[in-house]
């Protein structure tokens, strides 16, 4: 288990990172540099904001998840697919598992990872539970739409190598639990780590399971402050 806790001190580098992040998760660059290009700043500011949603809750479940993929891909090396640029409505949740991985071994074998991604400024069991009920469905493995969804995404990205492997593993050879790592990212007001480690402690899975807490205790302030930056940026740039 790993619990990172953001001190005051770096709570606003935290926000100005954040902040740097959300324009790609909600859109491609290619397609604000050509709104930039034909329409203009004010435009390409104006399409950004109209992706971004407005509402606290939306907020918090979506920053949770953009830190959860980062972690993933900074700290365990998956390639996580920028998922948010393809939501119904700015202010509804994905369906689906909330990280979806994928790596190519020494070997040149598929590695998955499966999260689960929780945001709450209070942290109860209800939320652990759930998130660990998502992690065992599919026999611990990403689910099947999932995969699809993240190896048609990776093609039209042009990163053929790695969505030939997904499409190989779904389609020919099978998934085997052991190439799956699973991982609960917490990110939370309050100190999750009893409930972190309750959970862990308890798990008998045959996949391995990460679980990481990252705490900042003004949660809502926190999130307010990098969406407000990350629009002001937009305008400003």
């Amino acid at each position: 288990m790993v619990h990172m806790v953001a001190s005051p001190t770096t709570v606003a580098r935290g926000v100005d990172w954040a902040a740097a992040q959300i324009s790609n998760q909600y859109a491609g660059p290619d397609r604000i540099a050509t709104i930039l290009a034909e329409l203009g700043k004010p435009a390409a500011a104006a399409y950004l904001e109209g992706k971004l949603p407005s509402s606290k809750r939306t907020r918090s479940g979506d920053l949770g998840e953009i830190i959860g993929a980062q972690y993933a891909a900074r700290e365990l090396g998956f390639r996580v697919v920028e998922r948010l640029r393809w939501k119904d409505h700015r202010e509804m949740s994905m369906r689906g598992d909330d990280l979806v991985g994928v790596r190519a071994a020494t070997d040149g074998s598929l590695e998955l990872l499966k999260g689960e991604a929780k945001s709450r400024a209070t942290l109860g069991t209800a939320t652990v539970t759930g998130a660990d009920l998502a992690l065992r469905s599919d026999r611990g493995r990403p689910s099947p739409h999932a995969l699809s969804f993240v190896a048609d995404r990776l093609h039209e990205l042009g990163e053929h190598t790695l969505a030939n492997l997904v499409d190989d593993a779904q389609l020919t050879t099978g998934i085997n639990q052991r190439q799956v790592v699973q991982l609960l990212f917490t990110f939370t007001g309050n100190d999750p780590r009893n409930l972190l480690r309750t959970n862990t402690t308890a798990y008998r899975g045959r996949v391995r399971r990460l679980a990481v807490g990252l705490q900042v205790s003004e949660h809502q302030a926190f999130i307010a402050d990098v969406y407000s930056k990350a629009i002001a940026d937009a305008r400003n740039s």
